[in-house]
């Protein structure tokens, strides 16, 4: 049976015909009923289901949580195979001084992902957000030559601090606005587009197992930002830069319509590079309504099912796990529940659907179709 034709079925087996459409208040299937534990024993955890097809399930981490929280640390530690870090990789907790490192944080996340069989997805090492303070404020006054060098210098020290512990580096993070262009970030301002490049190139010099991927949000729809992403990397590839994937964020909300994100990925995938989605969560107005948790029922379960569906695509991640310590309320006023787990961490109907569609496509004829 072709994987096209799975996928197909596992659709028609999880939301049923006449599906559930973002934004359009159509008549919804009532949503799976949510467990009352952390994961259903006859169903499987969503490591264990998703390593049947070949697949990494990951979450972002919170680090105190994992330090603090025994429940949460159970739940990372059980229901992935996969772990990124929300914030401890990034420049401004890793050099909080010039010259100065601190890998604590980061360390000890890794040292989790070791003792519970995971891998690490490195977040990220060039991106125009939380930069330490000594950098936004010398930067203005610093040459393109001084920049650069403290670019390079950041990259390769990370990289070689990781050497061989990290599985996937976001390299380079939401280089481009929605309309295709270039942000206009201190690296476009001092180094031109030429930095994203360089990037590639000194990650690899670090570690040239490690896989790179280029990352950012709303590439899942088909429109100017993808566009120009799909350009950007096909170029990078046509220079022989080393670069091996794209990372689709994948933050949806239910008052907008799905991405048409399985073609999205496999015409990157075409080029020739892998893919992931990174950053997976679905948010919603509250308090939550019956229809609103269906979409995002439909949400989580067509995006899975994207990455189901082509083979380039490594893993699937989670941006978080529950609903108490999601970044979403904090950013869009009035959204949230944008997890599967809802805010005493229990598993939600959209873990369920996850759980589902997991349990469809590993028991589908003809699923050994191992991803690399």
């Amino acid at each position: 049976m072709s994987r096209r034709l799975r996928v197909g079925l596992i659709t028609t087996a999880v939301i049923g015909a006449g599906a559930v459409l973002f934004a359009q208040g159509a008549a919804f299937a009532a949503p799976p009923a949510a467990p009352d534990h952390h994961t259903p024993a006859a169903a499987g955890t969503l490591r264990q289901l998703a390593s049947q097809v070949g697949l990494r399930v990951g979450t972002a981490i919170d680090t105190d949580q994992l330090a603090s929280n025994s429940p949460y640390r159970a739940i990372a530690a059980t229901q992935f195979s996969s772990v990124t870090p929300e914030n401890v990789m990034k420049w401004e907790v890793v050099e909080p001084t010039q010259g100065t490192y601190d890998w604590g944080q980061a360390d000890r996340l890794v040292a989790f992902a070791q003792q519970n069989g995971q891998l690490v997805r490195g977040h990220t090492l060039v991106w125009h957000n939380q930069l330490p303070a000594w950098l936004t404020a010398a930067a203005p006054s610093m040459s393109a030559d001084q920049l650069r060098a403290i670019l390079k210098k950041h990259v390769i020290d990370e990289v070689t601090h990781f050497k061989g512990k990290v599985w996937q580096w976001d390299v380079v993070n939401e280089a481009f606005n929605d309309d295709g262009t270039l942000r206009d970030t201190i690296w476009l301002q001092k180094l031109g587009p030429d930095y994203i490049a360089d990037a590639f190139r000194w990650a690899h010099q670090a570690d040239p197992k490690a896989l790179l991927f280029y990352n950012d949000y709303n590439i899942e729809y088909t429109g100017p930002k993808s566009n120009a992403v799909y350009q950007l990397v096909k170029d990078l590839k046509a220079k022989g830069v080393p670069i091996d994937g794209v990372g689709f964020q994948t933050h949806l909300d239910t008052q907008y319509p799905l991405p048409d994100l399985q073609n999205n990925l496999q015409r990157f995938a075409d080029l020739g590079l892998k893919v992931a989605e990174t950053e997976v969560d679905v948010r919603t107005t509250l308090p939550v309504t019956p229809v609103e948790q269906n979409a995002q029922v439909a949400g989580y379960t067509s995006t899975l099912q994207a990455c189901l569906a082509v083979r380039a695509c490594l893993s699937y991640t989670v941006w978080g796990f529950g609903d108490a310590y999601s970044w979403v309320p904090g950013v869009f006023p009035g959204e949230g529940a944008a997890t599967i787990y809802d805010e005493n961490l229990q598993p939600k109907p959209e873990y369920t659907a996850l759980q589902q569609t997991l349990a469809l496509a590993a028991g589908a004829p003809g699923r050994s179709d191992p991803r690399h």
